[in-house]
């Protein structure tokens, strides 16, 4: 079911804000924020089966957390975005990354289908913004919640955003999945209320 129209305007605006926010943040801010999730994150998934993103310039963890995962975790796969389509495709993080669509960089290991994630423990996905109920606002285009369709029960899905991007409540639509925890550079990782959890995981 789509977005009811003040939702689809609630979510465009809060993405404008935010995006110009990220994009106003300094280098030395970036660096530290990289490292600050990456050390929360790599302990938290030792031996576990992880599904991650690759975060851009401007996206918490840049540079470092997929190399950080990979040192602790059993696997890591990586999104793909395809030429046509809109569900990710994976491939397991070797170390090796590449220019990719929308000026993204993706792994460089054979392709694997979306059902892939039915092996995976921990969701590492990104975020605009997370409220404090699980709420996770995207980029808009639905891929992460297209990809946690295929999580099994028990999956645990984290998303990673700066301080100021955990909020106390965010614009939902009936299709949007929400998240276990979050983990931020200052607060690191913090779980959710389970009990207000929805979506197809209980983690």
């Amino acid at each position: 079911m789509p977005d009811s129209p003040a939702v689809v305007t609630q979510k465009a605006e809060l993405r404008r804000v935010l995006l110009a926010t990220r994009a106003a943040r300094t280098p030395p801010e970036r660096v530290a924020a990289a490292a600050a999730v990456a050390r929360v994150l790599a302990p938290r998934v030792a031996g576990a089966r992880v599904a991650a993103c690759v975060p851009t310039t401007e996206e918490p963890g840049h540079g470092q957390l997929p190399d950080a995962l990979a040192v602790t975790a059993a696997r890591v796969l990586l999104p793909v975005v395809p030429a046509t389509g809109r569900e990710l495709v994976w491939a397991v993080h070797d170390g090796r990354l590449a220019a990719g669509r929308f000026g993204l960089v993706e792994p460089v290991g054979p392709r694997l289908p979306g059902t892939a994630l039915g092996t995976v423990d921990v969701f590492v996905v990104p975020a605009l913004a997370v409220a404090r109920d699980g709420t996770r606002l995207g980029r808009g285009g639905g891929y992460y919640d297209r990809a946690l369709l295929h999580a099994r029960a028990g999956a645990v899905v984290v998303a990673v955003v700066f301080d100021d991007e955990l909020v106390d409540t965010l614009p939902a639509g009936a299709h949007d999945v929400r998240v276990h925890a979050v983990v931020t550079p200052s607060g690191g990782w913090q779980e959710l209320p389970p009990h207000r959890r929805s979506g197809p995981m209980r983690g």
